[in-house]
């Protein structure tokens, strides 16, 4: 009975979504748009839970044939992803009735779902690259919807980056595709290593995904769109958008050995860098989304460091397995502080004390407190480093302890300024979701890290575990009690000296005044460009090539430099 369900469950999950985006956005629905949200993920909830491992579907009228198919990791990233989203729409149905554009974020929200539910089930590169680049783009409006400046700006930003990553991952798919026998995913990553250019395609990829995933240096967008977003969407981002980038590298960066020692220890250096650095960025934030922002840059560059273990010969396995485990956590604590962000200011003086040391669960988990499903993850991630790498993951924990605790100090000083009970509808998602983050490691680190349970309770290991967030929580008192000011640093750091540096180049180029052109010549010239342009329009579509030579011509033209 499940067996003959799966494909129809498989593709359910991606087309569910797009069909309530539709009907959002048709007149009979609109006014109900936002009930629609909790229900879209189901079917790929019961997917992840149900389906046949290796199920697939396929649609061969779409596209070049869309291929949905459940297997290995996807499995897992299906699952926590929908679980979030299902309790994410619950937040924003109660959180986002009465704003201004209720029907464009419920719109939004359902393709964004849509796309990132099928990064997780693509079969074949065109599949990936159309979901990929449709939970980019349909992320844009939840960014802006409050409608003020700063949200603008972080669109803004993010719609730069957005477009860099989409360019740089199509080119690559394109060059690892020309030299694959079939447009399967796994005939395309295996067909990475035998191309002349191979290099040249990984670090495309490593942009591409890189920028989606926030890894240092090219997360400046994160640290404003985080922030910018309604609780709701903000959960989403954090906890399973940007996971569609590190699951990119997983399936397109060849293990076992394929890539030599050289492009491991890049991501490993880079991982590791950006971990740092999310840290000591967020330490210098006062605003609690901004803190939680740079976080999700430290932790997802930690995930990238552990992907790169997962790169050497015969590791792959392991180390992917841990790595499944530290994003399903990260995605469900982070999304339940972010939900408990939204909820801060709202809670009354005498909920203020329980609102927060609810808050303080999901926050010591992501810190690795013993015995929280944090301290399950960090120890399986843990696993595949040795010497330097491994002092260096666990101090991270310290770092990341001293984050937390910022942060709810942070939202502590927001909390008890409300006059209402918190609403139940908003409060509900965020207690699921640090439950499920808190426990569900338990019950998934014997088959993801190949250890049993006995192994977590280990004197060695409990005390691992503890002395980093100790050590973090006696240096916070004592920052705190000496009072100690923390440097200031502007949400998105150096994106801030780079746009006053790029200002000062444009200003002398806006400063030339141009003589107007005669207005006669003007309209001359627009209808015969007009005419060259129909004419090789239609000369274009009649040939099969027209759109790779375009992209290749735009491509050239955009990174050429005589």
């Amino acid at each position: 009975m499940i067996d003959a369900l799966s494909p129809l469950l498989i593709l359910l999950a991606v087309a569910l979504p797009l069909a309530l985006a539709l009907a959002a956005a048709l007149p009979a629905f609109r006014a109900r748009a936002l009930d629609l949200l909790p229900f879209a993920p189901l079917p790929s909830l019961a997917a992840a839970l149900l389906a046949t491992e290796g199920a697939r579907v396929g649609v061969p009228e779409l596209l070049f044939g869309v291929r949905l198919e459940l297997r290995g990791e996807g499995r897992l990233f299906l699952g926590f992803a929908s679980f979030l989203w299902c309790l994410a729409g619950l937040y924003a149905r109660s959180e986002m009735r009465g704003t201004q554009r209720p029907t464009l974020f419920a719109v939004s929200w359902c393709l964004a779902l849509a796309g990132n539910l099928g990064v997780f089930l693509a079969g074949d590169v065109v599949t990936f690259y159309t979901a990929f680049a449709c939970l980019t783009f349909a992320a844009y409006p939840a960014i802006v919807s409050s409608g003020t400046e700063a949200a603008y700006r972080a669109g803004r930003v993010y719609m730069v980056f957005s477009v860099a990553g989409e360019t740089a991952l199509l080119a690559a798919l394109m060059l690892a595709a020309s030299g694959a026998v079939s447009l399967s995913i796994g005939g395309v990553s295996a067909s990475i290593a035998s191309l002349p250019q191979r290099d040249v395609v990984h670090l495309l990829l490593l942009v591409g995904f890189g920028i989606k995933a926030g890894l240092v240096p090219l997360h400046l967008w994160l640290p404003l769109a985080h922030p910018a977003a309604p609780p709701a969407a903000s959960a989403v981002l954090s906890g399973a958008m940007v996971k569609a980038g590190l699951f990119g590298l997983m399936r397109f960066m060849p293990g076992d050995g394929a890539l030599g020692d050289a492009w491991p220890l890049l991501l490993l250096a880079l991982g590791l860098a950006g971990c740092f650095y999310g840290i000591a960025m967020g330490l210098t934030q006062t605003k609690p989304k901004t803190i939680l922002a740079y976080s999700t840059v430290s932790q997802m560059s930690l995930m990238v460091a552990l992907l790169s273990a997962g790169l050497g010969e015969g590791a792959a396995g392991a180390a992917f397995g841990a790595l499944s485990l530290y994003a399903l956590h990260h995605g469900l604590a982070k999304g339940a502080l972010f939900m408990g962000a939204g909820l801060a200011p709202l809670a009354r003086p005498g909920a203020r004390i329980g609102f927060l040391a609810l808050l303080a669960l999901p926050a010591l988990s992501v810190a690795g407190l013993p015995l929280t499903g944090g301290a399950l993850a960090k120890l399986a991630g843990k696993m595949p480093f040795s010497g330097a790498a491994e002092t260096l993951v666990t101090l991270s924990a310290a770092g990341t302890t001293l984050v937390m605790l910022r942060f709810l100090a942070a939202a502590g000083s927001q909390a008890g300024s409300g006059s209402e009970r918190l609403p139940a509808a908003r409060l509900a998602p965020m207690i699921a979701a640090t439950l499920a983050a808190v426990a569900l490691p338990w019950w998934l680190f014997p088959a993801l890290s190949g250890q049993d349970l006995g192994y977590v309770l280990r004197p060695d290991n409990l005390w691992s575990a503890a002395w980093p967030v100790a050590l973090a929580a006696a240096g916070f008192l004592v920052w705190r009690r000496a009072g100690f000011p923390a440097p200031a640093v502007p949400p998105g750091d150096i994106l801030v000296p780079l746009t006053a540096a790029l200002e000062r180049l444009r200003k002398p180029w806006a400063a030339i005044h141009y003589p107007p052109f005669p207005k006669r010549r003007s309209a001359q010239l627009r209808a015969r460009g007009m005419k060259v342009l129909l004419a090789s329009e239609r000369g274009l579509l009649s040939w099969s090539l027209a759109g790779p030579l375009v992209l290749a011509v735009v491509l050239f033209a955009a990174l050429y430099r005589p």
